[in-house]
């Protein structure tokens, strides 16, 4: 007869000491059998294209898609980090719009990747995804971007992870991480949501927390009312509520994606029971606020890295990896819901310089004479500086130094151009350049075709020469 013994006691499993990414090594080794190891290492963004290949329906209005490289190759990302999508909103013969999102998948599964969209009403491409992307449906997509992701290595490993609504998308990511990884760690997540029945991948956070002990889930429903059988928290984040949940929080790294309001919240409340700014690592959806310094220090690492990278890859018979500026993006941009102003408003169009003479009688009539050009020596000129920037649809020439990034002084002389973000990852600035050079550090908003046609991020170029600007 076998003899159970129920009130016997659980052990922990024996861990290695702290957390490291299976990349961490490989990416420093100079091994031959490493190298084989290297497209597993987030290097930098890359634009490709990716095939969705399955949808998972969650809770909240949100919808999780399942992607892989149409080239066969591994997306090799950092939990937490997203990809740039572009989406064929008013059809494959206009430009797209494009939408960044957080990938919520592990990379250490990095044949396929999840992005999970939460529908907006209101919006102009979150209901086109969920109406029209299925397994089959090819994008175009540029990544992994974005300084806010776990680290390769962490000897200890204590982590708070904060969650609210839709941002809970790369806090999973890390979750998932964690716990695919080995070694020891301790992680709290803290996830707000407005309704008990409303908390994406609660199924599977609950399995998590069922298994690993090194991971504890907590859910408040904000300032709802709480329903009959909830044994979660209520209320809005407040200090008690995370010292409650996280009493050492002053010895973790806290994590904290949501909307900016809440993470306007989270940052003065982390301040009042200890917390450190330098352990506080946030996703901001619009780039109201001042980044962080370390993003600023990591931003500038990355930028020395993908230039050694791109030099070696260069030289590299194999051509898996595409040559392009460093990008670690800083910030998921917000979009209202008339998206971009290249997605809603005009096609912008060169403007001719010379003339064209009368059509003939047998010629096209769509080849019609154009317009002259306005004559940018007839604009007002404001500002000073070495340099002269010409608006042609504004009618105004603007004064910069080449140190100056083009953007503000643009909106300062009043030339209209929009922006979300002043870090080069969202795009919406993007304006023709009709003659002249810049310098452009972008962060992966814009693409190489794009940039072969003329456009470019004014948030982040300076002028190398004088500038002709259609805006």
């Amino acid at each position: 007869m076998i003899e159970i013994r129920t009130e016997a006691a659980i052990q922990e499993p024996r861990r290695i000491r702290g957390l490291e990414m299976p990349w961490n090594r490989v990416m420093g080794s100079t091994e031959a059998p490493a190298r084989a190891a290297r497209a597993l290492g987030p290097w930098h963004p890359q634009e490709f294209m990716a095939e969705c290949v399955e949808i998972v329906p969650e809770v909240g209005g949100m919808m999780t898609f399942v992607f892989r490289r149409t080239d066969g190759a591994p997306l090799a990302f950092r939990a937490g980090q997203y990809v740039n999508v572009a989406f064929p909103v008013n059809g494959e013969d206009r430009d797209p719009v494009d939408r960044s999102y957080s990938l919520s998948s592990s990379p250490t599964k990095p044949w396929t990747f999840d992005i999970t969209v939460k529908r907006d009403p209101s919006g102009v491409v979150s209901p086109w995804v969920h109406e029209n992307v299925k397994p089959g449906t090819v994008l175009e997509m540029l990544g992994p971007v974005g300084a806010f992701h776990l680290p390769d290595a962490d000897r200890r490993a204590r982590y708070l992870l904060l969650a609210a609504g839709a941002g809970i998308t790369p806090i999973m990511s890390m979750v998932r991480t964690i716990h695919s990884l080995p070694g020891q760690a301790d992680v709290v997540v803290l996830y707000h949501g407005a309704a008990a029945g409303g908390f994406a991948f609660h199924r599977e956070l609950a399995y998590i927390a069922s298994v690993d002990s090194r991971v504890k889930v907590f859910y408040s429903l904000g300032d709802r009312a709480r329903p009959d059988g909830w044994e979660g928290l209520s209320g809005r984040l407040t200090a008690a509520m995370l010292e409650e949940v996280a009493p050492d929080a002053n010895g973790r790294q806290v994590y904290a994606c949501g909307p900016e309001g809440y993470l306007n919240t989270a940052t003065e409340l982390l301040r009042k029971v200890g917390v450190d700014d330098t352990s506080i690592y946030m996703e901001f959806f619009s780039g109201d606020r001042q980044t962080l310094l370390e993003y600023q220090a990591e931003l500038a690492l990355a930028v020395d890295i993908a230039e050694e990278i791109a030099e070696e890859l260069a030289d590299s018979a194999e051509d898996y990896y595409e040559s392009q500026p460093a990008a670690f993006g800083l910030y998921e941009p917000g979009y209202d819901t008339e998206g971009t102003l290249e997605a809603t408003g005009l096609p912008l169009e060169s403007v001719e310089h010379d003339v064209p003479g009368p059509a003939t009688s047998g010629g096209n009539p769509e080849e019609a004479p154009k317009a002259a050009a306005p004559d940018a020596s007839s604009f007002d000129t404001v500002g000073t500086g070495s340099l002269t920037m010409s608006f042609m649809r504004t009618g105004i020439n603007v004064r910069i130094d080449s140190n100056e990034h083009i953007l503000g002084a643009a909106q300062r002389a009043g030339v209209r151009i929009g922006a979300n973000c002043k870090e080069g990852m969202c795009g919406s600035c993007k304006v023709v350049k009709l003659s002249g050079e810049v310098d452009m550090n972008h962060q992966g908003g814009i693409r190489t075709r794009e940039i072969d046609a003329g456009k470019f991020l004014p948030c982040c170029s300076t002028a190398r020469t004088d500038l002709v600007i259609d805006a």
